[in-house]
């Protein structure tokens, strides 16, 4: 519980750092500077060894590049939680694992009756499964220790629940052309990795060298690069120790844990939070892309964690959190809607072919909804809180 209590305080810490990367966003874009803003973003920055030279936007070095090292680190949280975290547990994990495929499910359906068969926005359909774990849990620490632990402990588990149903998404959804010799490259970089675990190998810097290489791989092999940060967070060990008798992959996420939470991430919500309201109207918000996202977001959210955690209780496969209600239940439900960087990202690969039609109104929806789900979420959340009994299940 302290070390849950500890990363929670991180978390919230970088909730604040995502809210004034948001804002500073939103002024630039709505401002004066929008041109420079977009233009900073789409500044050009090339890594040259010789002959050889990766090149790319900065938007995309954002998106591509950090974005891997955030899901290195989801990688590597996934597999402490598994093997000695909560996720070790089958107890533990059957309502939040129930929950977050109803959180998957539901506001999946919901966006693909909002979009009416448009083929051109199907590929969106994964953008409001996600849950933002460094809002969600910063809505949570403005109620300070009235919310049960048991309860934040539920919400946690569920975006890492959610967290690796967006990386299978990623994995085998959003790839592009295919070439096989990167992707052959890539897995020998992998099977390097793995031998460096049997082998019982507990420096870093050699997984950190090959993991590079295998970044470089899956780049260049259509399957998008944050995979490459997952693989790689899968073979640290855990279970070895190094010389100063930590395990690698502890001192690795402690390690990157305050560099992704307040330098990576408020880095990408600079870079695809500033949406312009210039010419925006409220009928904006009827679009089909639009109002899939902020129904799939929050309504498919609350009713799809509450009602599939609800079913599994009901069958006494599980039980509520200890010290909630179904009120307050419900209320965190709600607040697994706020999507944000989860449903960015994923909507920056879901049409990064037609990112610059199509990104002003999945920004919109996506800020939308998790302002909606925050704000909804708080009040369901505090009329829970402050009902004396718990409500019979």
């Amino acid at each position: 519980m302290k070390a849950i209590e500890k990363f929670l305080r991180l978390e919230v810490l970088a909730s604040m750092a995502l809210v004034a990367a948001t804002i500073i966003a939103l002024i630039f874009a709505n401002s004066g500077l929008a041109d420079s803003y977009q233009n900073f973003l789409n500044l050009s920055f090339e890594i040259r060894l010789g002959t050889a030279s990766l090149e790319k936007p900065l938007i995309l070095w954002i998106n591509d590049g950090l974005m891997a090292i955030f899901f290195l680190l989801v990688a590597l949280e996934l597999k402490r939680e598994v093997i000695e975290g909560e996720l070790s547990s089958i107890s533990q994990v059957v309502l939040p694992l129930v929950g977050a495929i109803g959180g998957i499910v539901l506001p999946a359906i919901i966006y693909m009756i909002c979009i009416g068969g448009d083929a051109s926005l199907t590929p969106g359909w994964a953008i409001p499964i996600a849950t933002d774990i460094a809002f969600a849990l910063g809505v949570l620490a403005l109620f300070g220790p009235g919310v049960p632990k048991a309860l934040k402990t539920f919400l946690l588990t569920l975006a890492v629940f959610d967290d690796l149903g967006a990386i299978l998404v990623i994995a085998f959804v959003y790839t592009g052309n295919i070439s096989w010799v990167a992707k052959g490259l890539a897995l020998l970089c992998f099977l390097v990795l793995v031998a460096f675990n049997k082998l019982k190998v507990t420096r870093l810097a050699p997984y950190c060298v090959v993991g590079a290489l295998m970044w470089l791989c899956v780049l260049k092999s259509g399957v998008h690069a944050t995979l490459a940060g997952v693989l790689l967070g899968f073979t640290i060990p855990l279970r070895l120790k190094d010389s100063s008798g930590h395990a690698p992959l502890h001192t690795l996420e402690h390690g990157i844990h305050p560099w992704v939470a307040f330098l990576i991430l408020p880095i990408f919500a600079f870079g695809n939070a500033g949406v312009s309201f210039q010419g925006i109207s409220l009928s904006a918000l009827a679009e089909p892309l639009t109002l899939g996202i902020i129904l799939g977001l929050t309504l498919g959210k609350s009713i799809g964690v509450f009602g599939f955690s609800y079913l599994i209780i009901k069958t006494g496969k599980a039980k509520l959190p200890e010290g909630a209600n179904l009120l307050s239940f419900f209320g965190v439900a709600v607040i697994s809607g706020i999507g944000f960087t989860m449903s960015l990202f994923i909507g920056s690969l879901a049409f990064e072919t037609n990112w610059p039609q199509m990104g002003p109104q999945v920004r919109l929806g996506v800020l939308g909804a998790s302002l909606l789900a925050a704000c909804i979420g708080s009040l369901v959340l505090k009329a829970g809180l402050s009902r004396a009994e718990k409500v019979p299940v």
